[in-house]
C-alpha cells in the first residue's frame, strides 16, 4: 500500500499525534518512515527585532537549525522507541508547506502524515492550520491530516 511515509515534525502536540499515526501506518504496511523538520530562514528585519542574548550572539540561522535538529532527534527517538527498525530524518530551511511538498516529491513519498492546528481562532470548531492546509493543496501524493 505505502512504501514511503513522510511525517513532518515540529515537536508540537499535533505533530506528536501525527507521528504516532505515521509509525502505526509504517508498521502496518512495512513502509519506510522519514521525518522532516522545516525552520524558516530569518530575515534581517526579524534578526533586528529578535531578542538575542548579548553574551551569545551568533548566526541566528545556526541557532534555528540547531533547535530544529534537537526537535527532529527527539521525534526520531520516539519513532524508534515505538518499534520501527529505521527512521530517516532531515532538517531543511524554507517556507514549511512548500518545503514539505517539494521534499515529498523529490523523495518519492507515497503518503504525508502531518498534524493539524486543532482549535481555530473561533474556539468552537476544528480548522486546519495554514501549513497543513497548504500542504494538502501542494502535495502530489495523499496527505493524512491528524
Amino acid at each position: 500500500m505505502f512504501a514511503h511515509i513522510l511525517a513532518p515534525y515540529d515537536g508540537s502536540v499535533n505533530s506528536d499525534r501525527a507521528l504516532q499515526k505515521a509509525v502505526q501506518l509504517a508498521k502496518l504496511t512495512d513502509a519506510r518512515l522519514t521525518l522532516l523538520t522545516v525552520y524558516r530562514h530569518h530575515s534581517m528585519l526579524e534578526a533586528s527585532l529578535s531578542m538575542v542574548r548579548v553574551s551569545a550572539p551568533g548566526n541566528l540561522d545556526d541557532a534555528l537549525q540547531e533547535h530544529a535538529t534537537n526537535i527532529l532527534n527527539y521525534g526520531k527517538a520516539k519513532a524508534l522507541e515505538a518499534g520501527l527498525p529505521e527512521v530517516r530524518a532531515f532538517v531543511q530551511s524554507g517556507a514549511p508547506a512548500r518545503a514539505i511538498a517539494d521534499f515529498a516529491a523529490r523523495q518519492k513519498v507515497d503518503l504525508i502524515v502531518l498534524g493539524s492546528r486543532g482549535l481555530g481562532a473561533s474556539g468552537d470548531s476544528y480548522m486546519l492550520g495554514s501549513v497543513s492546509h497548504k500542504v494538502t493543496g501542494l502535495a502530489k501524493c495523499p496527505v493524512l491530516v491528524v
